[in-house]
């Protein structure tokens, strides 16, 4: 896969918007970022995981996936080898990110509504 692939699989998933933080592009819904092509130069995308969907990715494909060094990848940011990964393979990573993105999102809005009820 490609950074044309990883984009285009991103900018597929409903209502993601491509940015750029820091010179890098990255991908949000609902304002929050997914994933990044932060690490392109050294053929990765950048996927924001949790711990454990991380531990369940990088165990399934170690030769595809790999905790990002540091403590953004001991919070679960996850690198994907772009030439390694297939379509299928990158289309469900992107979508875990997308749709744990969602989730916070939602849990975040109910934890504000109950606070001020």
């Amino acid at each position: 896969m490609t950074t044309d692939d990883f984009r285009r699989i991103a900018l597929s998933l409903p209502n993601t918007e491509e940015s750029s933080h820091m010179g890098a592009a990255d991908f949000r819904v609902a304002g929050r970022v997914f994933a990044t092509l932060a690490s392109v130069k050294e053929g990765y995308g950048n996927l924001m995981l949790d711990v454990e969907q991380q531990t369940l990715f990088v165990g399934d494909a170690p030769e595809i996936f790999q905790p990002i060094k540091g403590g953004w990848g001991r919070m679960g940011a996850t690198h994907i080898r772009l030439a390694e990964a297939d379509e299928l393979t990158l289309t469900g990573a992107l979508r875990a990110a997308y749709n744990l993105r969602i989730q916070k999102r939602a849990g975040t809005k109910k934890a504000t509504r109950r606070k001020t009820l």
